[in-house]
């Protein structure tokens, strides 16, 4: 089996698919890549299944030597990639040899980079996905971030002809950029806010907090004050629900929520949106946008009908 060696994990890598579904009733939420778009991206262009796993970078990348020749797709924030030192384009198909060092710096532009191979990395799955859910342990490489000495097998397929690299449109790419205007629908404790709260909620801007993970996004900003002190009773949560806990400070949940909360829920960040989310690092500004649900579903559609082998073009 071929594979590849961690030199270096950088500050936060670890391997993830599209996520595990169907089982939030035994607690079990989905994690997966926090931006599904690279993800599947990479994987287009190498011809791989789009649920293929992948290792997903934070913040700050690692170095790998891979132990036969590769071929690989880098996509997400640009992290400076280099392959023995020469630069490595993002959203392109690539080749590296054996042997040789495929090493990432610090982001240059949002937060989360992804390094795609051809081929299947030979981890297990549980409940149906590869994916790394960090709280739980569960998945991945032992349900744990990659460390130094690492080493990942993985199952080639056939190599790509070199006629058949590919690189992601400009055009493509334009439309797909992180947005800092985020679309939300109504919250099913919408009511349960003053009306300055849900006007401030789209007039005023919100900082990343620090303290912000893929477990949630902890925002800064003007206080959402709701009509009553009590929290609801607790029940199931999303993906993208934004909570107002007593403080009045938002909090995005994000892929590796808790399947239940008792928080009430402002707001619910569109599907289409969720990757652009997963871009914000600490201190980055973001705005929201009030839409409805036939506004939420065609910018959804608008963006599934660009993840497409139509969006890509030829080396």
């Amino acid at each position: 089996m071929n594979s590849v060696t961690v030199n270096s994990p950088g500050f936060l890598t670890t391997i993830q698919d599209l996520g595990r579904f169907g089982h939030a009733h035994l607690g079990v939420s989905q994690a997966g890549a926090a931006d599904t778009i690279a993800l599947r991206f990479g994987n287009l262009l190498l011809g791989n299944p789009e649920n293929t796993p992948a290792l997903e970078m934070t913040l700050v990348g690692g170095s790998f030597t891979f132990s036969s020749d590769c071929q690989i797709g880098i996509t997400g924030s640009d992290f400076s990639p280099t392959i023995e030192g020469r630069p490595v384009p993002l959203w392109t198909t690539t080749q590296v040899s054996s042997g040789e060092a495929l090493k990432f710096s610090s982001t240059k532009s949002g937060v989360r980079c992804y390094l795609c191979l051809r081929g299947e990395l030979a981890v297990p799955h549980h409940f149906g996905s590869a994916s790394t859910h960090l709280l739980s342990r569960l998945g991945g490489l032992s349900g744990r971030s990659l460390l130094k000495g690492d080493v990942l097998g993985y199952e080639p397929l056939e190599p790509l002809t070199r006629d058949l690299f590919r690189i992601v449109s400009d055009e493509a790419l334009e439309q797909l950029t992180p947005r800092t205007l985020i679309r939300v629908t109504p919250g099913p404790e919408m009511e349960s806010f003053t009306e300055e709260a849900i006007r401030l909620l789209t007039t005023s801007s919100y900082e990343i907090s620090e303290e912000s993970n893929r477990v949630g996004l902890r925002l800064r900003g003007r206080a959402l004050l709701r009509t009553t002190k009590e929290d609801i009773l607790t029940e199931g949560v999303t993906v993208g629900a934004v909570q107002v806990p007593s403080s009045g400070q938002p909090i995005i949940l994000f892929v590796e929520q808790p399947t239940t909360g008792g928080y009430p829920k402002i707001a619910n960040v569109i599907s289409a949106d969720l990757p652009s989310v997963a871009q914000l690092k600490p201190r980055d500004e973001i705005t929201f946008e009030i839409v409805d649900l036939t506004q939420a579903r065609d910018a959804l559609n608008a963006q599934e009908a660009l993840i497409t082998p139509s969006s890509l073009r030829a080396l």
